[in-house]
């Protein structure tokens, strides 16, 4: 794509995927700070993320940035929108599953989006309006109509694990009707693939702006739905998303809807602000 946005963010990811690399053959020595039960931040996130930030803002001085590690940074309706190891765990643990996340967010709706695999060397790209792209190739989501033979994506709130009993209701009850279920630790990589038809679709609750932005966009571009679990568009501020094709959408959210406790439907009404 020649969109220069896509480009800045494309040379920021290459950059902060040079870093992973770089500090991979010695995770051993990494020193890990524990921010909740099973999410950590390194020295590896906080560099990633300086390295983006650094990219992006010195072509783009008076837009604003919100990273997973570094937080809000400016004022703007030009808002990058970033997590720079998207599976930190798995990247850890020496899994190859995880990925750089950077979106443009204008005026409060995401436009631009990046999303790198170091270990695949894929790059997959969108922009409101122009599609969606793995490399120089258009892609679509897949054609899957029903949940009868669907393969899903989903993983557990583990930021939020009271919503456990309500997630396990619905993964319960989609896994009676699909095909299987993947848990693969990284978001982005999951709306990714949905995207290009490598998976059927996918939901997941509690989850962060930079764990979404840049993926959701690539499955509307692909020619796919995203929605709240509500079946609204407070998919991103909430944090509880679901994503699949057209014709797949509704029969997800028929599984999901029963279960939508209080708790959850309350952060739906009035969710929180980005920042």
């Amino acid at each position: 794509m020649t969109n220069p946005y896509i480009n800045v963010a494309t040379e920021a990811a290459r950059q902060a995927a040079s870093l992973m690399k770089k500090y991979a053959t010695r995770l051993e020595s990494i020193p890990i700070e524990r921010k909740a039960r099973a999410d950590y931040v390194t020295d590896v996130d906080r560099a990633c993320e300086h390295v983006i930030k650094d990219h992006i803002l010195k072509r783009y001085k008076d837009h604003a940035f919100l990273g997973e590690e570094t937080g809000k940074v400016g004022d703007s309706d030009h808002v990058w929108i970033v997590d720079p190891i998207d599976g930190t765990t798995n990247y850890l643990r020496g899994l190859g599953h995880y990925a750089v996340s950077i979106a443009l967010q204008v005026k409060g709706r995401i436009e631009h989006g990046v999303i790198y695999d170091p270990n695949k060397d894929e790059l997959f790209t969108a922009s409101r309006g122009e599609g969606a792209f793995l490399d120089a190739h258009r892609i679509r989501v897949s054609g899957r109509a029903s949940l009868d033979g669907a393969v899903l994506a989903t993983a557990f709130p583990f930021r939020y694990r009271r919503l456990m009993p309500a997630y396990r209701a619905m993964f319960d009850d989609l896994f009676e009707h699909i095909e299987d279920i993947r848990r693969q630790g990284t978001s982005c990589l999951d709306l990714a693939y949905v995207a290009c038809g490598r998976l059927d679709g996918y939901w997941e609750l509690g989850l962060k702006p930079w764990d979404l932005a840049a993926g959701a966009l690539m499955v509307q571009e692909a020619g796919g739905v995203v929605m709240d679990v509500a079946g609204g568009e407070r998919w991103l501020q909430s944090g509880h998303i679901v994503a699949a094709p057209f014709k797949l959408i509704t029969p997800m959210r028929h599984a999901i809807e029963p279960h939508l406790t209080e708790a959850i439907q309350a952060k739906l009404k009035d969710p929180p602000h980005l920042a």
